[in-house]
């Protein structure tokens, strides 16, 4: 069973998901808390495995409460769960080390799954969230790189991965570049989901990262994207 801390200082917020949460045999919400000054006293007792934190809450913003946690507990996944796409909340949290930042217009499916993802370890990131980190990425590694034009994608990746990757999954990574969900290449591509889901673990093996956030990272410096 997946343990979970729900911070929110919302009752009604913290009563739905802990409904739809518990609705999952896989997943026990342990405890909750309605500000980050509790959420830090929660977290030490209670030890959770994922911790969905909101942002504005009083006495201590979801921010300073993810970054107090992380330091004395690296192992406890955080994922932010708000209804502010800010770019300062975006960029603190995720600089404050949390897994995962999430838009409370999600459904109940996508927070399930970003719970299981956190909780084994990877990182998930809403695709409308991932277009603004990976702008924000590139404005701060542009001035590094090399003013030489790069030989391409095919002599990049041969030179930086163990295999190089196929046509297809170089279509499937600049769409996930986009911020484009699985069910959106699919559509692009005309391919099936499920065959897009084979595409973006077989280019996450190759590159030899966590998850698709960071494979475009990844892609962004090895000049495939």
């Amino acid at each position: 069973m997946i343990q979970i801390l729900l911070v929110d200082d919302q009752t009604l917020i913290r009563q739905g998901l802990k409904m739809l949460l518990m609705s999952e045999p896989d997943l026990n919400v342990v405890g909750e808390a309605a500000n980050g000054r509790d959420a830090i006293a929660a977290a030490q007792a209670l030890k959770p495995d994922v911790i969905l934190m909101d942002v504005r809450m009083p006495e201590m913003d979801g921010v300073s409460a993810t970054r107090e946690i992380q330091a004395a507990m690296p192992s406890c996944g955080i994922i932010i769960l708000t209804t502010f796409d800010d770019d300062e909340y975006i960029f603190e949290g995720l600089r404050a080390g949390a897994r995962g930042y999430l838009l409370k217009d999600v459904s109940s499916d996508e927070i399930a799954a970003a719970v299981r993802t956190v909780a084994s370890g990877g990182a998930l990131i809403q695709p409308s969230i991932t277009r603004k980190v990976l702008a924000e990425f590139s404005r701060l590694t542009a001035p590094a790189r090399p003013t030489a034009e790069p030989a391409g994608p095919t002599a990049a990746s041969s030179q930086a991965l163990a295999e190089p990757l196929t046509d297809r999954e170089m279509e499937v990574l600049r769409a996930l570049a986009e911020g484009l969900s699985n069910r959106e290449i699919a559509d692009r591509l005309i391919i099936t989901e499920g065959t897009v889901k084979n595409h973006v673990s077989n280019l996450i093996a190759k590159m030899n990262v966590r998850d698709r956030t960071q494979a475009v990272l990844r892609g962004q410096e090895l000049g495939l994207i």
